[in-house]
């Protein structure tokens, strides 16, 4: 280790990225020694919790040279060797696979990088290994718990190990960060998945605008909803992360709608004063069937904001909360979209369609289907064009109700941003409409009671941001105002 000061074993506990960036810039630690601390921190937790499916072996080299550059050139920016993680969905073109966490794809490694890795690499970021996560991001079993994968096991909550609701399908990104096992990560969500496991693991989670970051080799459910975003554990740490993902990709030409709309740095947007500018819109609807505990988080962050000036608007109703959701669209895109992934796969890959992956599984059901897989059956029945009047409907309909709600509220009441609790009930109507959500450590719940699918609701709860379209600069400013005043975020304690 450089000489310094500095316990290295404790400074790496919740560095941010900042202050990663100093040190390396004064000598008291180069990125190959970052590298090295994170890789002990695996060693060390991670069999138990089980975050992450495989170490990056390049690591530490591309460490290394990011040194070397550092020393001869200078920086390329804020990630300029920082050590970042990936979910398994995201293809990275080295020695590590992409496999959505399915055996089927174990041995698979993508013959390029997805826009999102290519543009980390971009900024010199240390692609560090790849994020346990919910097998196929949850769109495999119906059954299936949270954080499971057939290749890695069962992903676990950091704060209470087996007993606390681990979130999903980003449940490795997540985990990992809370854990203080990689200084950010990348999540991918296509209604919940970014957001449920950041709030459930006490971090910063941001799903931006659909559009704003390029899908382009990235394990498809949903060319409507999917994206992938930043996970942290602050809000600035976010920032620094987005300004490296955006940008328009001729691979996906849903980013052609970000064109003047992205920006490739969200930090000038770190602004502990801007509450008292806010309006924020309280949807209690969204509220009803919390717990005390959960709603006394809830309150405690009203009133906070209200204390810090924001303008609170309570209640807002929105034309959407009795609306019939289906989810006919994920069903069918799935289809559509894992076909086309697949079907580009080298052939040393033994499946290369939806058809093949259920048969794979059928043929390995001893280690591939614990919990089933009857979501991967029904996608694929159907046709897999998109020309069924069932999807094209639900489509249309999920959309216009969605972006309905959302915009109506935010006209009728000239409001900046909704506010949820975590990933309740707000996640999935942003999916829909494609608007960004942010959340930020709430607090924990001390009891909580038993939700449907088996699991506790106590344990962390993130507080949720929800804007209008391309309105990340707007949310990253209330988020940072609200994350200033409370400081909610605590490390797990670790055995």
């Amino acid at each position: 280790m450089s000489s310094s000061p500095i316990n290295p074993a404790e400074w790496i506990v919740e560095a941010d990225i900042a202050g990663m960036q100093e040190a390396m810039n004064t000598g008291t630690i180069t990125s190959e020694e970052l590298v090295q601390l994170y890789l002990e921190r695996i060693r060390q937790f991670d069999g138990k919790l089980k975050t992450i499916i495989e170490v990056n072996p390049e690591a530490l080299d591309i460490a290394r040279a990011l040194d070397e550059e550092r020393y001869e050139i200078g920086t390329r920016g804020p990630l300029h060797g920082i050590p970042i993680l990936l979910k398994d969905n995201i293809a990275t073109r080295d020695a590590m696979h992409t496999s959505a966490g399915a055996l089927a794809l174990a041995d698979s490694i993508a013959v390029k990088d997805s826009f999102v890795a290519e543009k980390l690499r971009a900024a010199g970021a240390v692609l560090l290994g790849k994020a346990n996560m919910t097998e196929w991001a949850n769109f495999m079993s119906s059954t299936m718990w949270s954080g499971y994968s057939s290749r890695a096991g069962l992903c676990l909550n950091p704060y209470g190990p087996g007993e606390l609701f681990v979130g999903g399908s980003s449940s490795g990104s997540a985990s990992a960060v809370a854990a203080n096992l990689a200084a950010a990560a990348i999540g991918t969500e296509t209604s919940g998945s970014i957001i449920s496991p950041a709030s459930q693991n006490n971090i910063v989670g941001i799903k931006p605008t659909i559009g704003l970051v390029s899908r382009a080799g990235i394990i498809p459910i949903s060319h409507t909803q999917d994206t992938a975003g930043p996970m942290a554990r602050t809000v600035a740490d976010a920032a620094v992360l987005l300004g490296a993902l955006t940008g328009v990709d001729p691979e996906d030409e849903v980013t052609h709608g970000s064109s003047g709309q992205f920006y490739t740095d969200y930090t000038p947007f770190l602004d502990a004063e801007f509450l008292p500018q806010a309006r924020i819109g309280i949807p209690r609807f969204y509220y009803q069937d919390l717990d005390e505990d959960r709603l006394n988080i809830i309150e405690a962050a009203i009133k906070v904001l209200k204390e810090k000036g924001a303008e609170i608007i309570d209640p807002v109703e929105l034309s959407c909360e009795q609306a019939e959701w289906d989810g006919h669209v994920l069903t069918y895109e799935f289809k559509k979209g894992v076909n086309d992934y697949l079907s580009r796969l080298p052939e040393t890959v033994p499946v290369h369609s939806l058809e093949e992956v259920i048969r794979f599984n059928e043929e390995h059901a001893d280690t591939c289907l614990r919990y089933g897989q009857d979501v991967l059956i029904h996608s694929e029945a159907t046709s897999g064009t998109l020309t069924e009047k069932e999807y094209i409907d639900s489509l249309k309909r999920s959309i216009s109700q969605a972006r309905q709600g959302l915009n109506g509220a935010f006209d009728e009441h000239k409001l900046d941003a909704l506010l949820f609790l975590g990933s309740e009930g707000g996640d999935d109507l942003a999916a829909r409409a494609g608007f960004p959500v942010i959340t930020v450590p709430g607090g924990f719940a001390e009891h909580g009671v038993i939700a449907p699918g088996g699991y506790t609701t106590k344990g962390p709860q993130g507080i949720s941001f929800i804007g209008r379209a391309f309105s990340e600069p707007t949310l990253i400013k209330i988020a940072y105002g609200y994350e200033q005043a409370t400081r909610h975020r605590v490390p797990p304690v670790q055995e």
